[in-house]
């Protein structure tokens, strides 16, 4: 558990157990440089004698007269500073410390969102937690900074949490009950079972749940503020457990497959800041929740569905079952009025080979929209890269039996599956394929292993953008 305050107080003058002072490229910062001459060049003199050039995460620790010290290399990132920080202060013993500015007065956003990021653990299911309480002063920050950090990684550490949890503990059931608990927040949640879900003619959805004992949930949510300044609608991709079907996946493909829900667990991330922000924006969500499993029931290769829109699907990989969910949401979303749609989902494994672990596929049917999207998410600090729709791949997707097949071949799969969901929506639509960056193999900067909150952090930069005059 982290604790942000802002103080007026600076190294020199502040009293605390641990104070933090920052290098970047050999040198000390204003306030490490005030102490440092009251320390009669004491810290000076030992980045010299230890050759300490402050690298991105580098770190000395020192005891002097004034207290315990640590030396901390800043790198460029503010965001990825504070996570590092944070989680090398986890691995100290010290309930308290005073941080030294990283950016100009009124500037200490991107370091308290890194702070927050980097100081998430999910430990619920480990017998003995390991959590303890830190409280860091931010020298010079602002306490709406703080606050504006704070909910937004509630949001994040919401989305991570959902990401995280094993699928016997999170089922489609179970994520909608996660849903409904935003209520408390003010936000709408509708939740439709099996029999309401067939009603509506959601048949695709309905054939990737089938094979599963746990019953398929579509979630439906809204945040409408008084005064709303515009309107964003969300879709995220639901799969609480994926063993690919019939087109079953080897075990190392399927041991991450809990966090398939990585683009559901985003939107309900985000729904949660939005409301803790209260933020202008009107804000709707959609996801069709479900496992896809393997039993006398499951659906098969060569099985033809009948999707909302009214089009059918020939199915030639099981495996390529998050499209078929996603293409009824992204039909139901527009049914409700949408002007335009972000749907993310960790749909493919071509995106990851294109682009790696880190960076996000970003495909859009309206350049105007993909760009705002884009810009949001650089501002936000996640990273996407825009891929082509790219319009001949189109006949890749022709069944001779109806209207689309569910996949191309090997080639452009990425572009294939954005070209099918595009198949579904009018309105424009940005398609995030955040297979690579939803779930981190190991520890990074922002973070520990698992699942980050990719995402979630885009959408409010994109919602904050929309109700911007």
């Amino acid at each position: 558990m982290i604790t942000l305050r802002a103080t007026r107080a600076t190294l020199a003058e502040g009293q605390a157990p641990l104070k933090v002072l920052w290098v970047r490229e050999g040198r000390l910062l204003p306030q490490g440089e005030a102490l440092d001459a009251r320390l009669g060049g004491l810290l000076r003199r030992t980045l010299e004698e230890a050759r300490f050039h402050g690298e991105a995460g580098e770190s000395l620790f020192l005891a002097a007269a004034e207290g315990h010290l640590l030396l901390f290399g800043a790198g460029e990132d503010p965001r990825q500073a504070g996570g590092r920080l944070a989680q090398a202060l986890g691995r100290l013993a010290f309930p308290e410390a005073l941080v030294e500015p990283l950016e100009a007065e009124g500037k200490a956003y991107p370091l308290a969102e890194g702070l927050y990021m980097g100081a998430y653990r999910f430990e619920r299911h480990k017998s003995q937690a390991r959590e303890k309480a830190l409280t860091l002063g931010l020298s010079g920050a602002q306490e709406e900074e703080l606050e504006r950090a704070r909910k937004v990684a509630e949001g994040v550490y919401f989305a991570r949490d959902l990401v995280n949890e094993p699928p016997n503990v999170l089922n489609p059931e179970a994520l909608a009950e996660t849903a409904l608990s935003l209520e408390a927040l003010g936000v709408e949640v509708e939740v439709l079972d099996e029999e309401a879900i067939r009603a509506l003619g959601m048949g695709a959805f309905l054939a990737v749940a089938q094979g599963s004992e746990n019953p398929p949930r579509f979630i439906s949510l809204r945040y409408a503020p008084e005064g709303a300044k515009a309107r964003l609608d969300l879709v995220g991709k639901g799969l609480t457990f994926d063993s690919g079907g019939y087109s079953l996946k080897p075990t190392e493909s399927m041991a991450a497959m809990k966090g398939d829900m990585a683009g559901a667990a985003a939107v309900l991330g985000a729904f949660r800041s939005t409301a803790l922000l209260g933020l202008p924006v009107e804000l709707r969500g959609y996801i069709a929740a479900c496992e896809n499993l393997i039993s006398g029931r499951a659906y098969r290769v060569g099985d033809v569905l009948k999707t909302l829109s009214g089009k059918t699907v020939e199915v030639m990989n099981t495996d390529a079952e998050g499209r078929l969910t996603l293409a009824d949401a992204l039909a139901y979303a527009e049914r409700q009025g949408a002007e335009r749609l972000l749907e993310l989902s960790t749909l493919t494994g071509a995106a990851v080979v294109a682009l790696g672990e880190e960076v996000a596929a970003l495909f859009a049917t309206e350049a105007a929209w993909g760009e705002r999207v884009r810009q949001a998410a650089e501002r936000a600090g996640e990273k996407v890269w825009p891929l082509p729709l790219e319009g001949a791949y189109r006949e890749k997707l022709k069944s001779p039996v109806a209207d689309l097949k569910n996949v191309g071949d090997r080639q452009g799969g990425a572009i294939t599956a954005a070209l099918f969901l595009a198949e579904f929506v009018g309105v424009p639509l940005v398609h995030l394929d955040i297979a690579g960056p939803a779930f981190a193999k190991k520890a990074h900067p922002l973070g520990p292993e698992g699942g980050t909150g990719f995402g979630v952090r885009t959408i409010l930069e994109t919602a904050q953008s929309l109700a911007a005059p």
